[in-house]
């Protein structure tokens, strides 16, 4: 069941799962890169640091030898001493233990990045199912491990063999040597045996590194059935987005049919189309769309005009042009400034006919530029 699940793997992770999966501690790592940085740092510690180190640790243990008789019975005093001792031994291990610390954190950055999860070092009841344990020792990634364990062995055992024959006679010169230049001599001896050694765990992880950034990545991929299902939670289902432009439309239709009482002037298809306009010379540029609209929404804007007794002009080029080419709340485009005009110069002389009682005017003629 699993393989069949593993074939169906296709897709490309999608950032959603790469943040998740980071979220959870999940990012790739390779304990080969950690072990090489941490033993390197080691040795190229003890073979530069190597004589410092010696001078501090010989000092230390002759004062610790060196105590007076009165020191010995007072126990303030030994404290004292101890703390000094701690101190003294602190200070002289800070660089060597600096750069192990600097190794071990700065290698797993190297791939992974910095990541920090709680949910990672919750207690997880799985791990202790036992069938999840026989499958994982059988998998092809524990065959994997063990195929790098044993090289690993195999290698640390060849550089081992090698350096201390080729180093014998330092070693064995070491009992001939004085005590401070014999603990120096053999540090640095340490430290380059750890070098060698961490030089071949370093061909091991150039080999690890990409092999954990592929099983990483196989490990995210998805099957197009989860990146539909992530695409529904993130973006929601078809049927709640279409819900929400409906509602959208009909809150936007509504605020737009409140506008229309307001208007100068609505021009007519006289039935397909209808936009209204209003004009406020001490405060627009030009006129503006107020609302604009087709078939049942036009006639629903005629409505409304001849309940208010908003003036109606029937002018089926002009109505087609602002429709389209005209949005909602923003004025009319220049190459329309002179047929609006004709328009609202005939709703100033219609009201003033209506307010005297005199014949209304003749509608004027509007016509649109060629373009």
């Amino acid at each position: 069941m699993a393989e069949f699940e593993d074939r169906e793997r296709t897709e490309s992770p999608t950032q959603k799962r790469l943040d998740d999966a980071r979220a959870k501690g999940q990012v790739p790592r390779s304990r080969d890169l950690n072990a090489a940085a941490v033993v390197l740092a080691g040795g190229i510690g003890l073979w530069s640091l190597g004589s410092l180190m010696a001078g501090h640790l010989l000092a230390l243990m002759r004062d610790g030898l060196s105590l007076g008789p009165m020191e010995v019975i007072d126990p303030g005093r030994m404290l004292a001493r101890l703390g000094q001792a701690a101190w003294q031994g602190g200070v002289s291990a800070a660089p060597l233990l600096g750069l192990l610390l600097a190794a071990a954190v700065l290698a797993p950055l190297s791939i992974g990045g910095w990541t920090f999860s709680a949910e990672a070092l919750a207690p997880n009841l799985e791990r202790l199912n036992p069938i999840e344990g026989l499958r994982r020792m059988f998998s092809l990634r524990a065959l994997i491990e063990l195929g790098k364990a044993l090289a690993r062995v195999l290698l640390v055992v060849l550089i081992a063999i090698i350096v201390l024959h080729r180093q014998f006679r330092s070693y064995a010169a070491l009992d001939v040597e004085p005590t401070r230049i014999a603990v120096g001599h053999a540090m640095s001896l340490c430290g380059a045996a750890l070098v060698a050694l961490g030089a071949a765990l370093a061909l091991i992880a150039m080999i690890d590194v990409p092999l954990a950034l592929w099983q990483f990545s196989q490990s995210m991929r998805m099957t197009r059935q989860e990146i539909r299902e992530e695409n529904k939670e993130s973006e929601g289902s078809p049927e709640v987005k279409s819900r929400i432009r409906r509602l959208q439309q009909a809150m936007a239709r509504k605020r737009m049919m409140q506008e229309v009482p307001k208007a100068d002037v609505v021009i007519t298809n006289p039935t397909h189309y209808a936009v209204a306009l209003r004009y406020d010379e001490s405060r627009m540029r030009a006129p503006i769309v107020v609302a604009k609209g087709r078939d049942l929404i036009a006639q629903s804007i005629r409505e409304l005009a001849v309940q208010h007794k908003v003036p109606m002009v029937e002018s089926p080029p002009l109505a087609r042009a602002l429709h389209a080419h005209c949005e909602l709340g923003e004025p009319i485009p220049a190459r329309l400034y002179a047929a609006v005009a004709k328009v609202l110069t005939y709703v100033y002389q219609l009201r003033t006919a209506r307010r005297q009682g005199r014949p209304p005017p003749t509608p004027p003629d509007v016509e649109l530029p060629e373009e």
